[in-house]
């Protein structure tokens, strides 16, 4: 989980344009992986003239981030922006083609045009270096009021500022962009990543980029499973080359790739060492599996790259969290050292904040804050499902195996979020001024209700009464498919700045698309939002 300390969250916008843009097809029958190549080349070749039909300025370009071509030959070419050579935050777009290259429509994160006085800042990247820390340093010791993250404790220092263009509040202007770096009271890393006005040393915007689970519980396992390892000589490595390569390491030797003998691993103790990276291999593997299986995603960016993991970090370190930045996943051993935090949906969770990253980028705070946790709540959840495990009973509670609280109850609960105290079950004015954890409620209730629907009912077991803000009885139409609509949502139409009423349009296209206007599931879509309040 990622931690934002100020809003700057833009409503998305959709525009129709006039004029085609003809781009090749690519290869009918070439491999998925090249198919994919192909595309980013040509979005990547298009991106001059794509910027010419949206009448962008001179001193704009587009850079391509990622592509999804249908079946039918649509196009949907995902770009950043750099104004005069500087990157554009919150400036993403997605352009929507048709087979034929016309331009049909433009999703933007922001709308306007942009245009500064000067490129040239005012304050020093010096003064904005020490602005930055400063900024993070009048913070230690201090509880987080937006998330339950602990306290930073440590500074160490930051990262040279680099200019670039803010965006993100729909008023452009010439910023710095510093990364502090330091440690959080629990052992956590930290990494605030600030984004300071160059001209009047204004902070616009921060947020933490290790992106952390907290819990406590008892001990975590996956029971006995199988395991894709690599041999070598005559001794086998936690390494899995069926999928990217993903391996597991050791925190207490250096994340030294973990190695046996006999290819046996683990006891599901606790106490032996290579229980806990027997849940994190698995995890992983089972989140690249599910993302494969279901929507042919080729690992957490598409490009066939595994995740690796390290397990035994810190000393009772009651946490775990994913970093972009090393592409890998870091689980503490829990309370007293006896309860390592290797929930399989604790990984899904986890690892669906790098898939947000790669794709939408939702801004972590304000309304598509509370997107982008819903997001790693709604596919850790299916992975979870997916996986089926006899010892992790799959359902729609959030952490439930971690017993963050010491009395069996879980994180969140997708049926009825506010069951947990503080998450909301559906929206209001002003809901994007809570901590994303809890607005994250809004479309972990929405994608139950299109999964399961409205009412009182025991699914595997599990006991669920989801209401309604309108009284309305919706009928789901089946978590597949409902993760399906979202994953559409996420990787087509969502941008950086989504937020609920724009996740909303997103959703129905993506149901419209995939399912067809009018369709029992489009109306689903349409009818869930409504009984979280969302029109």
């Amino acid at each position: 989980m990622k931690r934002k300390l100020t809003a700057g969250a833009v409503l998305s916008a959709s525009a129709l344009l006039a004029g085609a843009i003809q781009v090749a097809a690519a290869p009918a029958q070439a491999a998925p992986v090249l198919q994919r190549d192909a595309i980013i080349a040509l979005a990547g070749q298009q991106a001059a003239p794509v910027a010419k039909a949206l009448a962008l300025g001179g001193q704009e370009q587009l850079i391509v981030k990622d592509a999804i071509v249908d079946a039918n030959g649509t196009r949907h070419l995902r770009y950043d922006r750099t104004y005069a050579g500087l990157p554009v935050l919150g400036g993403d777009l997605i352009v929507h083609q048709k087979a034929n290259g016309t331009v049909a429509s433009v999703d933007r994160a922001f709308d306007g045009r942009l245009s500064l006085p000067s490129l040239t800042p005012k304050l020093s990247a010096d003064t904005a270096s020490t602005q930055a820390v400063d900024s993070v340093r009048a913070t230690v010791g201090i509880a987080p009021a937006d998330e339950d993250a602990s306290p930073v404790t440590r500074v160490d220092g930051a990262s040279s500022p680099t200019l670039v263009v803010w965006a993100g509040d729909g008023s452009p202007r010439l910023a710095y962009q510093t990364v502090v770096h330091g440690e959080r009271a629990d052992g956590t890393p930290s990494s605030q990543r600030l984004v300071t006005d160059a001209a009047t040393g204004q902070l616009l915007s921060t947020h933490e980029e290790v992106q952390t689970a907290t819990g406590t519980g008892k001990g975590v396992h996956v029971g006995t499973v199988t395991l894709t390892t690599t041999q070598s000589g005559s001794t086998y490595q936690l390494k899995d080359a069926s999928r990217g390569n993903q391996w597991t390491g050791n925190a207490k030797s250096g994340n030294a790739l973990y190695t046996d003998a006999d290819n046996n691993w683990g006891n599901g103790t606790a106490s032996d060492t290579q229980s806990a990276a027997v849940d994190a291999q698995f995890g992983t593997g089972a989140t690249w599996d599910y993302y494969k299986a279901k929507f042919n995603r080729n690992g957490i960016k598409n490009n066939g790259v595994g995740a690796s993991n390290r397990v035994h970090y810190g000393n009772a370190y009651v946490n775990a969290f994913w970093q972009d930045s090393c592409f890998c996943m870091t689980y503490g051993d829990g309370t007293n050292n006896a309860n390592p935090l290797t929930a399989i949906d604790v990984a899904g969770h986890e690892m669906s904040h790098g898939v947000t990253a790669a794709t939408a980028n939702l801004t972590y705070s304000g309304e598509s804050g509370g997107l982008n946790e819903a997001t790693s709540d709604i596919f850790g959840t299916m992975v979870e499902w997916y996986a089926n495990l006899p010892s992790d009973v799959p359902d729609y509670l959030i952490g439930e195996k971690i017993n963050i609280f010491g009395n069996g109850q879980p994180l969140r609960y997708m049926d009825k979020p506010s069951k947990d105290g503080s998450s909301k079950d559906s929206w209001y004015s002003g809901i994007g001024s809570i901590d994303v954890h809890y607005s994250s409620g809004v479309a972990n209730h929405f994608f139950y209700l299109l999964a399961e629907g409205s009412g009182a009912k025991v699914i595997n077991g599990v006991s669920y009464n989801s209401p309604t803000s309108n009284g309305s009885t919706v009928t789901g139409i089946g978590r597949d498919k409902a993760a399906a609509i979202w994953y559409r949502a996420l990787t087509t139409y969502f941008t950086s700045s989504t937020n609920y009423k724009a996740a909303r349009t997103g959703t129905l296209n993506a149901a419209k698309d995939l399912y067809g206007a009018g369709s029992v599931e489009y109306n689903t879509v349409a009818a869930a939002w409504s009984a979280v309040n969302v029109s």
